[in-house]
């Protein structure tokens, strides 16, 4: 087969199918002649896995685990496949702990405030707090407070209040900073709790369509490797 007939499946060019050759995506070609690259149906089949793997685990992962296969490096290239499973299911963990960190927060919103930006405190006052704690929160951005440029002082002003009090009801709740830290970067991408739910629906739309994804990749390698074990098999015999 000529590059523009394995392009031709999926809608690429033959520039594309060259560039892949050229990256390790499909084994090495045997030339004609003429010096004319000629592919076989082991290459249709390396192409197809190469292309299911690439949507659950990126183009990048998808090619270096294809580069493993064809070196014959096979743990590498099950470690970079175990990798994309574990990263899954942290993302998947933390969506479930935002969801969770929403519903514990529905019950009662933080009232806001009104007037002039709180100093560190009169928020510490306000939340129960002590200003320490605050500080810690604004290390590991929970808190984004503004700053007076005469003074230095800080600046809690209304959005800066409620994610305090919602940072606290979270540590209340037993979550770690890191968690909240996440659950309140999630809101502020959202623009409130409102739109967060629809945010998590969406978010678990995704980890769905990259589990299966990665399903697909993994049975499309399979089918590969199975035929790389039959030699016989390789050129479509």
């Amino acid at each position: 087969m000529r590059p523009v007939d394995l392009a031709r499946e999926h809608g690429l060019s033959a520039q594309a199918i060259r560039n892949y050759d050229a990256a390790g995506v499909l084994p090495p070609a045997e030339r004609s002649a003429a010096g004319y690259r000629r592919y076989t149906p082991g290459h249709a089949r390396a192409l197809r896995a190469f292309l299911a793997l690439r949507a659950g685990h990126g183009h990048r992962d998808a090619t270096e685990i294809m580069r493993a296969v064809h070196r014959g490096d096979l743990e590498s290239a099950y470690r970079l496949i175990d990798a994309a499973h574990v990263a899954l299911l942290a993302e998947r963990d933390t969506r479930t702990e935002v969801a969770a960190a929403l519903g514990g927060l529905s019950a009662g919103a933080p009232v806001p405030i009104a007037g002039p930006p709180l100093t560190v405190g009169e928020l510490a006052r306000r939340l129960g707090v002590h200003a320490a704690t605050l500080r810690t929160w604004e290390t590991h951005g929970i808190l984004r407070p503004a700053r007076d440029r005469a003074t230095g002082y800080r600046g809690y002003g209304p959005d800066c209040v409620r994610d305090a009090e919602i940072a606290r009801q979270l540590r209340q709740g037993g979550h770690r900073l890191a968690q909240v830290a996440q659950f309140l970067d999630a809101l502020r991408s959202a623009g409130g709790a409102q739109a967060l739910t629809a945010f998590l629906a969406a978010w678990q739309d995704r980890l769905t369509a990259r589990s299966r994804h990665l399903l697909t990749g993994a049975a499309r390698l399979d089918t590969y490797l199975a035929m790389l074990d039959r030699p016989h098999q390789r050129d479509g015999s």
